[in-house]
């Protein structure tokens, strides 16, 4: 099979495409046909060796953990899937065994996603059949933002009406964050430059502030002096965000998602709450997220799609370049 492969670690240029022998199941797993999967930059992260005393890998090492794809053969014991079944989610590396364990029970592991074929563990809420409905890049496009996006809105329990601000509104967790947001009523002002206001618009957002041009915290409180009721913050690092703290009225929150997260006492407020997020899958979610992208109040936002044999490109325009929602690679070719 072909696959993105990282020979050690290394920044993105050390990445290349290559076949690969296709991994095989083992008891209590599945092997995918993998027909499309999305980047993230925590695939980077690892093969970088930013996280090499969480997750220490072994090479060649094939990134990549969101994916939609065709069940095509079973391990013993396996009896939630059958071969045909055609299924989402996503999984990490077998090193990362105990971010795994944080973000799913039972965790959820793969082999890699950007390849033609992928195995992972059967039984984990990181997986979940796929609704004919559901198009295939789309679905592989949702899991790791929205397995994230969905800890922050119950973490910030937002209300109708509420204005919340977003940080960071044009990746792939603000590409499903402010959707959600919309969806339950609140009013979202969104983070983005001015070419991005459209999209964040059209996803949703009732305001825009351009980050490039404006004090943000300054032009929030000039359009709302008693201050906004929430921040949401997927960009700026958490030691950055207590500034944002001006904005927030007297009991208001923010819900976090940058590292280093931020540390609640910094910011000299009793009266506000600072809370931390984190990717976590439970039973139904992934359901939950494609009857969302179903009835259209979560939009597929793919920014851009490669071919597999362009998959170690996609990965160096995904540091290099700016990107709106999701880089999805589309895999043409089975071997």
């Amino acid at each position: 099979m072909k696959a993105v492969v990282a020979e050690a670690y290394g920044p993105p240029e050390s990445l290349t495409v290559r076949r690969m022998p296709v991994p095989v199941p083992g008891p209590g797993q599945i092997q995918v046909r993998v027909r499309a999967a999305a980047l993230n930059p925590a695939d980077l992260r690892m093969v970088e060796g930013a996280m090499h005393e969480l997750a220490p890998l072994t090479f060649p090492h094939v990134p990549g953990s969101d994916f939609a794809g065709t069940v095509v053969a079973l391990g013993d014991g396996v009896s939630r899937f059958t071969v045909g079944d055609e299924v989402f989610g996503l999984g990490l590396p077998r090193a990362a065994v105990a971010m795994a364990t944080i973000s799913s029970d039972p965790p959820s592991l793969t082999t890699g996603t950007m390849a033609e074929y992928a195995v992972f563990d059967a039984d984990t809420p990181a997986l979940a059949p796929r609704p004919a409905e559901l198009a295939v890049e789309h679905a592989a496009s949702l899991p790791m933002a929205a397995l994230t996006a969905l800890p922050v809105m119950r973490m910030g329990r937002f209300q109708p009406d509420e204005t919340v601000l977003v940080i960071g509104a044009t990746g792939g967790v603000g590409s499903t964050v402010v959707p959600l947001l919309a969806a339950a009523k609140a009013h979202v002002i969104a983070t983005a430059a001015a070419t991005d206001q459209p999209y964040i618009r059209s996803l949703g957002a009732t305001e825009v502030i351009d980050h490039h041009a404006d004090d943000v915290v300054g032009e929030t409180l000039r359009r709302h002096p008693g201050g906004i009721a929430a921040v949401v913050n997927l960009a700026v690092p958490g030691d950055r965000l207590v500034a944002f703290g001006e904005a927030v009225r007297p009991g208001g929150r923010i819900v976090n998602v940058a590292f280093p997260k931020p540390d609640p006492a910094a910011f000299g407020r009793d009266d506000l709450t600072v809370e931390t997020a984190f990717m976590t899958a439970h039973g139904g979610d992934l359901t939950r997220i494609a009857a969302h992208a179903i009835d259209g109040s979560l939009p597929a936002a793919i920014g851009r799609r490669y071919r597999l044999e362009d998959g170690a490109r996609a990965y160096r325009e995904l540091i290099a370049e700016h990107t709106r929602g999701k880089l999805i690679v589309v895999m043409d070719e089975q071997a």
